[in-house]
């Protein structure tokens, strides 16, 4: 398959003049668009087949933390069966909460902003930007009423959804002010509705860590606060250069950046001098229990005892728990070297030695085996790191085994535990959703509706065949706009 494709490409760029190539991209552009939006219309069928009454049935009763009805758009949008959305993730290859995204924002479209939902189905607006104006007016705060919606609706359509993000928060703030929503606030000037947007934030994509053991920050701020930081940036950076480094300029800055977190971290916050004598919290000792680390650094350590004496242009590396990304064995040992950074070195863990407990609640070094094994959460394409997960009895543990003479069927033991996020857990646990280990570390998987997965530390690898690819139109040849 994958040479027919190589070869299918070499044979594109051979055959086609420039003009016949320029058309192929504009095809595929355009069929590219037209299934995005047959993905937000099918995404909201899927949601027709599962309202809140599919989740009842005559001789059901609620169970705590069972299925529940779930607003996943805006005021007047349907709502949905929550786990429906989980099989459509696996589906699709994304996670659950991109699932539950995507058919939000198809309902938010259909029901509460519809001449947008007509654009989009007339190949007069994209799917993706349609997706963004519902995503704003779904998350609105404080929330859009459908009539207030309708009016973004207008508003945006007239202009066949190009706005910006910028004009986009405008215009919601307009729509707050025009609908009286915001709740009176003294320290705000009614006259100027855009205050009701607060764009100012500062995210920590802790998520994605980079190869080289780096973070992506972004912020928005006060002007005077992002000037006032800048020549902070610029002092520092000036300092470092000609204190002898070598970094360039963009490096200083940001380890300035570091070092002013650290700084202030070593500042008691909370209270300190005159107030701990007044309280008689008690002068120096006080004050140096009231002085956190200003760095706390957990290194977990994965020795692998059969060493291939392969090596790499990165050089020695080790692997971060928090994102799942290799990071430079030199870089850990800088880290370590900062003579304000509290290390904390954890006991080795051998993850191929079975462990068990004769209860059902899971001992703490059980635990610690068992995360550092699954690293995220193990249903498929879900990407909750284990420490945030709960573990697992994959055969559930049955209560009254001992007490009536019977073998445990669930016992508390590496083979038979796993890390779920909460969301994961609730859905093995009450509904069709049905997984087994078949190896350390290794579980596979079958859906409500057949479909089979396979989950390991490598990823999720779905197990049913792929549609047989369309030969219909040969390689190369520009494919019809579908409408």
């Amino acid at each position: 398959m994958i040479e027919t494709l190589a070869a299918g490409a070499r044979g594109v760029a051979d055959d086609l003049s420039p003009a016949d190539l320029l058309a192929t991209i504009k095809a595929s552009r355009d069929v590219e668009n037209s299934e995005a939006a047959r993905q937000l219309a099918l995404a909201a069928r899927w949601a027709d087949l599962h309202p809140p009454e599919s989740i009842h049935t005559a001789a059901s009763f609620t169970v705590s933390g069972s299925q529940h009805e779930e607003p996943i758009a805006g005021e007047g949008a349907p709502l949905v069966a929550e786990f429906c959305c989980a099989e459509l993730g696996t589906v699709l290859g994304i996670t659950s909460t991109a699932a539950k995204k995507l058919v939000g924002h198809a309902l938010e479209l259909r029901h509460r902003l519809p001449r947008l939902w007509a654009q989009v189905h007339a190949g007069q607006v994209p799917a993706w930007r349609a997706r963004l104006v519902a995503d704003t007016t779904i998350h609105s705060s404080p929330a859009l009423t459908r009539e207030a919606a309708g009016f973004v609706d207008a508003q945006v359509a007239a202009v066949a959804g190009r706005v910006g993000s910028a004009q986009l928060d405008r215009l919601v703030a307009e729509t707050i002010r025009r609908y009286d929503l915001a709740t009176a606030d003294p320290t705000q000037d009614p006259e100027d509705g855009y205050l009701h947007v607060d764009p100012r934030h500062v995210t920590v994509d802790t998520e994605d860590v980079h190869y080289a053991g780096t973070l992506r920050i972004e912020a928005e701020v006060d002007i005077a606060d992002a000037l006032d930081l800048d020549r902070a940036l610029a002092h520092h950076a000036a300092t470092q250069q000609a204190l002898g480094s070598l970094l360039p300029l963009d490096a200083r800055r940001a380890k300035a950046l570091g070092d002013l977190a650290r700084t202030q971290t070593a500042l008691d916050l909370a209270g300190g001098g005159a107030d701990l004598e007044d309280t008689g919290a008690g002068g120096d000792d006080a004050d140096e229990t009231h002085l956190p680390a200003a760095r706390a650094v957990v290194i977990h350590a994965h020795v692998d005892a059969s060493f291939s004496g392969d090596t790499t242009v990165f050089g020695p590396t080790g692997r971060m728990e928090n994102g799942q990304r290799l990071v430079l064995l030199e870089q850990v040992q800088s880290w370590c070297a900062d003579t304000r950074t509290e290390v904390t070195i954890k006991p080795v863990i051998d993850l191929n030695t079975t462990l068990t407990a004769q209860t059902r609640k899971v001992p703490a070094t059980i635990r610690e085996h068992v995360i550092l094994r699954d690293r995220t959460c193990v249903f498929p394409f879900c990407t909750r790191p284990a420490r945030r997960c709960d573990v697992d009895h994959i055969i559930p543990w049955d209560n009254d085994a001992h007490a009536e003479g019977r073998p445990q069927p669930g016992p508390t033991t590496t083979s038979n535990l796993a890390c779920l996020c909460r969301f994961h857990h609730r859905l093995k646990t009450h509904s069709p959703w049905r997984y087994a280990m078949v190896a350390p570390g290794v579980f596979a998987w079958t859906s409500p509706h057949g479909h089979r997965y396979r989950r390991d530390r490598t990823g999720t690898t779905d197990l049913d065949p792929p549609d047989p690819p369309d030969l219909a139109i040969p390689p190369g040849l520009p494919r019809p706009r579908r409408r």
